[in-house]
């Protein structure tokens, strides 16, 4: 089986940091971007099989990339996990309503994160 590829999208450079860190360290391929923008191109190049995503960014937000990656067929098997410190109801919904797997609000466990993302790539640990 191919190692799964991951796109972290934070505007956040601490947060980008550690958790690229962490995926490289679980042995998966990762792609960086730092906003809505980057996040939009790079999926438009490149298959990602998981996209953790920060819904508050400075030019397109979190919902709009997921809303957006939901409408190219060929992404369709991606999955997404929204983490953000936006962890009212009506943000978490939201964030299921344009198409997200998995809504964790910020600060997380990075246990608990690597075990939703392997959950959800069917990888085991």
């Amino acid at each position: 089986m191919k190692t799964p590829h991951i796109l972290i999208v934070d505007d956040e450079p601490n947060i980008v940091m550690s958790l690229e860190f962490l995926m490289r360290k679980n042995g998966f391929q990762v792609g960086i971007a730092r906003n809505g923008t980057e996040a939009l191109a790079a999926i438009a190049h490149t298959h990602y099989d998981l996209v953790l995503l920060d819904v508050m960014m400075p030019d397109v937000d979190g919902y709009q990339v997921c809303q957006q990656l939901r409408q190219h067929p060929e992404q369709a098997g991606t999955k997404v996990i929204f983490l953000s410190a936006k962890s009212r109801d009506a943000d978490v919904k939201r964030g299921y309503e344009v198409g997200a797997d998995l809504y964790i609000p910020k600060p997380f466990s990075t246990r608990q994160l690597m075990e939703k993302v392997r959950e959800l790539l069917g990888v085991a640990a």
